[in-house]
């Protein structure tokens, strides 16, 4: 009997945004509607396909619902799609600590490893202790005079220490002067209401690292994004539109594809600086590592993102299918993973 076979009588409470709930068929669904919630449709029903018993909960503010929903049904597992808490990007943390009280088994990074991996600046900190190569960078505080860096070289990147998925990333963010640096931070201070992280931009090549993994962790294969024809001028950056935008994808050619042409041992070295991550931020479950590499071979980590998108179409579905683990099998591995973590409670107590 297969790994998957033997888990289909499985419990498992997903949990998400209310906003992004999904409808149990895509008949009717225009495309801008499937694309908010692809992901959380995606999961739920390939789970359900696989024998799980599903239920489905929508998590906004309050952690009283979910409480009640683990204490009367006590699902195998919760398999953790949120992305925030309260509309707070970093308090999805929380949400996990308190399954871990609970001493509920859930799916994805446990709550150090998505604190560290959140705080881009923190991020960006434990990187330096580890001697891990990342572009030179300067963290700049709403509650602090704004002085600009005089030891980081121009183009700089501009962002929140804490938005994910793109957010607030444009052509404006690379700058190139202390004017542009400096309008751009002010932007960010009052469009995000967050800490700025800046870091020198580095030119070439953008790709991603597949984990999938607690102690002994699996690489899935490099996967790398293409700008394709994009207008000249422009500085070629995953921002939200070269992300999301489907429509503005197709009319410049942009795509992800597996990484093809790389330099002798640059496989090697993404792997090696892949897992040195990982274990740095104490990641778990799954995890996807961005990188750049300049046209000589040098090679920057850029960020680590801790319970990356799940949506079939995506690069974390597609890099596993790119090595025979199908769908089924990702998300199959994904619930076996969070059964088998080890948080303190179960080292306690067993």
């Amino acid at each position: 009997m297969s790994a998957l076979r033997k888990m289909k009588r499985s419990r498992v409470l997903v949990v998400l945004h209310p906003s992004l709930m999904p409808p149990d068929s895509l008949e009717g669904q225009d495309l801008k509607s499937i694309e908010e919630w692809r992901t959380e449709y995606d999961v739920i029903t390939t789970l359900r396909a696989s024998g799980h018993e599903v239920r489905v909960l929508g998590v906004l503010d309050s952690l009283g619902e979910l409480r009640s929903a683990i204490a009367d049904w006590q699902p195998d597992i919760v398999f953790n799609l949120l992305e925030e808490f309260d509309g707070i990007v970093s308090y999805d943390q929380h949400v996990i600590a308190f399954l871990e009280m609970l001493r509920q088994p859930y799916t994805g990074c446990n709550p150090r490893g998505l604190l560290l991996s959140r705080d881009k600046a923190l991020c960006k900190q434990v990187f330096a202790f580890h001697r891990i190569s990342t572009p030179q960078f300067a963290v700049f505080s709403r509650r602090q005079r704004l002085q600009l860096p005089k030891r980081l070289r121009f183009p700089l990147f501009v962002k929140s220490t804490t938005d994910d998925a793109s957010l607030g990333i444009a052509q404006a963010s690379v700058v190139e002067d202390a004017a542009k640096l400096r309008e751009r931070i002010e932007f960010v201070f009052e469009q995000n209401k967050s800490d700025v992280l800046v870091e020198e931009y580095i030119e070439g090549r953008e790709l991603y690292v597949g984990m999938l993994g607690n102690d002994r962790v699996t690489r899935l294969p490099v996967w790398e994004l293409g700008f394709g024809s994009m207008p000249g001028g422009q500085a070629p950056i995953a921002t939200r539109k070269v992300k999301w935008d489907t429509k503005y994808r197709e009319r410049y050619g942009i795509s992800s594809s597996p990484a093809q042409d790389l330099p002798p041992g640059a496989e090697q070295q993404l792997d090696r600086l892949s897992r040195r991550v990982f274990r740095a931020l104490g990641l778990t479950g799954y995890a996807r590592m961005d990188f750049r590499m300049r046209a000589d071979g040098t090679v920057f980590v850029l960020e680590a993102n801790a319970n990356p998108h799940l949506a079939q179409s995506e690069d974390f579905a597609r890099s596993a299918a790119a090595v025979n683990r199908s769908y089924p099998q990702l998300l199959d591995s994904i619930v076996k993973l969070g059964l088998q973590y080890r948080p303190q409670w179960r080292v306690l107590y067993g």
